[in-house]
């Protein structure tokens, strides 16, 4: 492939090579020094996987061109992928990077039973679930409207389902998203270049230009010479690194756990299509709170907050209400934790002594199982706090509409927080966003601590 992209006038080759990491596997390395933002490496257009280049192909387009309506863009992507790996010599370039492919994935779809009963509980295993039904009622689909009516240019034996979800994988580890000049978007795959793995430590290195449709490879870090060169792919909890790339980091700071179609939803009656995350840094986010608050209304409440004028999806209602949303949060994030196959403990337990083999698949959905049960018992913590604060005010009604404690800039529900100590009027989670609150707090900050200081006199 490396010739090939040569041959494609793609820059930045002869600094880099393709090479075996023991802890990575396959990735590209680097030949001499880069500095922190220096272009390492230039993709030309003409070698880019894009919707717009399967539809340009002659004997793809006019497949792809009349299917109505038209394939999604990951079923175009998986489907190109698939036809220049079945065909002849005619496609040498495109071949040599399909050839380059990984023969499989350890993506959360391809785990045996067992391996994925692991993390039964966790939001993972729900997705994972129903991805699994999700690819096989959009290949049976894509059969329909495009394999069988093309035959001549899909023969079954090249495109049966686990060759679909190996090419799905393909796109969804390896493919990048950018945004165009017009404010379109576009999905690409870059060969070399989609070779970078992973780091967290390393800042966003990839830019497209939409006007040349060239991807360019920027140093995310400083690199010496002989160094594994990376990418970052985000701030990823492990269950999306898992499902989406096959691997986790653990001790993951971005953990998560996903509020999707969960007993906490349907119990309170609410769309079980939402989807709301909670994480190590915002492990009760307003959002939750305010679709429960709503839920719970009584005509005595209705009847307050249309006399107020004022939006009950903002903040707290009373505090009888909010006793009784905060006591059912923390009722249903206990179901939710029974409901995880092997508890926090156990499971920490389970990977200290080596329980799982390192790296394998029932490890990674291990990993996933502790990060999302820290996650979600931070929250029944965070949850209990505010209830204590709730009841111990409880006798003193604290007022219509009064918000549990929050964070003045990122809105973070909290009762942990530290307060402005010249107003001691609002409340930060941090430093960080006092700072970047401040230009707007100026004002309201001098006038309220003015007014301090003339009572005092």
């Amino acid at each position: 492939m490396k010739s090939w992209l040569k041959q494609s006038r793609a820059s930045g080759l002869d600094d880099l090579e393709l090479a075996d990491f023991s802890d990575t596997g396959r990735s590209v390395r680097t030949l001499q020094r880069f500095d922190e933002g220096e272009k390492i490496l230039t993709i030309p257009h003409g070698v880019l996987w894009t919707v717009k280049h399967a539809y340009a192909d002659p004997f793809l387009g006019p497949a792809l061109l009349s299917t109505r309506p038209p394939l999604s863009v990951d079923d175009t992507l998986a489907t190109y992928i698939l036809f220049v790996r079945s065909c002849g010599s005619g496609y040498d370039g495109l071949r040599s990077h399909v050839a380059a492919l990984p023969a499989s994935y350890t993506s959360s779809v391809f785990f045996a039973e067992a391996e994925l009963e692991v993390c039964a509980g966790t939001s993972l295993y729900t997705t994972t679930k129903q991805l699994d039904r999700q690819i096989e009622d959009d290949y049976k689909a894509l059969v329909e409207r495009l394999f069988r009516r093309h035959q001549e240019l899909f023969p079954r034996d090249k495109f049966t389902i686990e060759d679909y979800k190996w090419a799905l994988c393909t796109v969804w580890s390896r493919a990048m998203d950018f945004k165009l000049p017009d404010g379109d978007s576009t999905r690409l795959l870059a060969p070399f270049a989609d070779m970078l793995n992973h780091s967290p430590e390393a800042k966003q290195c990839h830019v497209y230009d939409g006007f040349s449709g060239n991807l360019s490879v920027l140093a995310g870090k400083n690199y010496g010479s002989g160094d594994q060169l990376f990418i970052n792919y985000g701030p990823l909890p492990n269950n999306r690194l898992l499902r989406l790339y096959g691997f986790v980091v653990p001790g993951n700071r971005n953990e998560s756990y996903d509020l999707q179609k969960q007993k906490l939803w349907l119990s309170s009656g609410l769309d079980s299509t939402s989807t709301i995350s909670l994480t190590l840094t915002d492990p009760l986010p307003r959002s939750v709170l305010r679709y429960l608050r709503i839920q719970r209304l009584n005509e005595s409440d209705l009847a307050i907050i249309a006399a107020h004028q004022s939006d009950a999806a903002v903040e707290k209602i009373s505090d009888s209400n909010e006793v009784e949303v905060l006591g059912f949060l923390i009722e249903s994030i206990f179901d939710l934790l029974d409901g995880f196959g092997t508890q926090l403990v156990k499971l920490e337990e389970q990977l200290v002594e080596g329980f799982y083999s390192p790296g394998g698949n029932a490890w990674s959905a291990a990993h996933v199982s502790l990060g999302e049960q820290r996650v979600l018992r931070l929250t029944r913590k965070t949850t209990e706090d505010l209830l204590a604060t709730v009841e111990s005010g409880s006798g003193n009604e604290r007022g219509l509409l009064s918000a549990p404690p929050q964070c003045a800039k990122c809105e973070k529900v909290s009762v942990q927080l530290m307060r402005c100590g010249r107003c001691n009027k609002v409340t930060y989670c941090g430093r960080a966003c006092q700072v970047a609150h401040y230009k707007e707090h100026k004002a309201m900050c001098q006038a309220t601590a003015s007014g301090i200081g003339s009572e005092r006199n």
